[in-house]
């Protein structure tokens, strides 16, 4: 029997490290910190393969005293990169921003001042956050925003940081907090649902009120993480592992970064183990992970896994678009209604309820 050959990956995320400055209550990363010495190298991520896109993320990727060499790679790899930072280290990141003038900065931010140094742990993120974007803007830089993890009391802020970025004429990206190895948490659950919900309601109707058709499918994301909150099924599959990927600190390869080991928990290999990612990416190590893909019980909904599947069977985004479009322009409110989309995944997929 001939072996099914696999498409090469399209985007990739690396985690250039585990150590972070912010103490967030909804992640615990920086309490499980990686030694600088074990870290992945420049050198090291030559290995990875061209793609589309890449995500540096952390901990705090601007902790790394070298990450302007590894963003020097990475372009070697990508013509999109993009930062998830918390926007502490200001001075760094506008520096990396003059060297690399069309590299994508998200910063972190959960709600206004006090909310979010609350959340974030430190006093004055906030303002350095907003600071380090005001002055990336006047840089020049396109590709520039806000990043919110919604959790039990930031909801509302959520609203108003979206208009705050409009206003600059920013990105703004949504999450809700997950558990998971990454995260190192397994007790983040939002209790006040129906509250949380609403506020998604009310963004998904201004973005459907936007004339951007990239608002548009947000808005589809986001009822996304109101299927996900309401502990629904996913409205699509997760094929994380074979567009893309997760690189951890160590060398790692993950699927997502949204594994935990009460569930399951496993590595496509290491990218030290080898000189050539493809044998990683082709291998029968590879294939058993992505089996356990397709039966895997969570119900996970994050931009890294949600966006290449929305982007695949793009049908139905589109036709929930162009509903709830035709809605808002005749004044009417946005229809959230549970979505699930069979494409012919694995029934198992994506639905807890079958575990406990």
């Amino acid at each position: 029997m001939q072996k099914k050959k696999i498409s090469q990956p399209s985007e990739m995320v690396i985690i250039v490290t585990y150590r972070c400055p912010m103490r967030c209550k909804m992640c615990n990363i920086w309490a499980n910190p990686t030694q600088k010495n074990q870290e992945i190298t420049p050198e090291e991520i030559k290995l990875l393969p061209k793609v589309n896109y890449i995500n540096l993320t952390g901990g705090e990727p601007f902790i790394r005293e070298d990450l302007d060499k590894i963003v020097e790679v990475c372009y070697t790899k990508s013509p999109r990169v993009i930062i998830s930072t918390s926007g502490w280290y200001e001075d760094k990141i506008v520096e990396l921003a003059k060297k690399f003038p069309k590299i994508g900065i998200r910063i972190s931010i959960e709600g206004l001042s006090g909310k979010n140094d609350e959340l974030r742990g430190h006093a004055g993120g906030f303002d350095k956050g907003l600071r380090t974007l005001l002055a990336l803007k006047e840089m020049g830089l396109k590709d520039i925003g806000f990043g919110c993890t919604v959790s039990n009391n930031n909801s509302a802020d959520m609203l108003s940081l979206y208009q705050l970025c409009k206003s600059l004429g920013m990105e703004f990206a949504t999450a809700s907090f997950h558990n998971s190895y990454y995260f190192h948490k397994d007790d983040n659950v939002i209790t006040n649902k129906e509250e949380v919900c609403a506020n998604f309601e009310k963004l998904m109707n201004m973005q459907m009120a936007e004339k951007s058709p990239k608002s548009w499918f947000r808005a589809f994301f986001n009822m996304g993480l109101i299927n996900y909150i309401e502990g629904n099924r996913r409205m699509l599959p997760c094929e994380a592992g074979i567009v893309n990927f997760f690189v951890d600190p160590y060398g790692e390869v993950y699927p997502c970064n949204g594994l935990e080991k009460k569930y399951w928990m496993e590595s496509m290999g290491n990218i030290r183990e080898t000189s050539d990612f493809m044998q990683i990416w082709e291998s029968e190590q590879a294939e058993k992970v992505r089996t356990m893909v397709r039966r895997c019980p969570k119900n996970c909904w994050m931009m890294g896994t949600a966006s290449p599947v929305m982007q695949k069977y793009i049908k139905y985004p589109l036709q929930w678009v162009v509903k709830n479009k035709l809605r808002s322009m005749q004044g009417k409110r946005v229809c959230v209604e549970k979505c699930w989309y069979n494409v012919g995944q694995d029934p198992v997929q994506g639905d807890l309820r079958g575990i406990f």
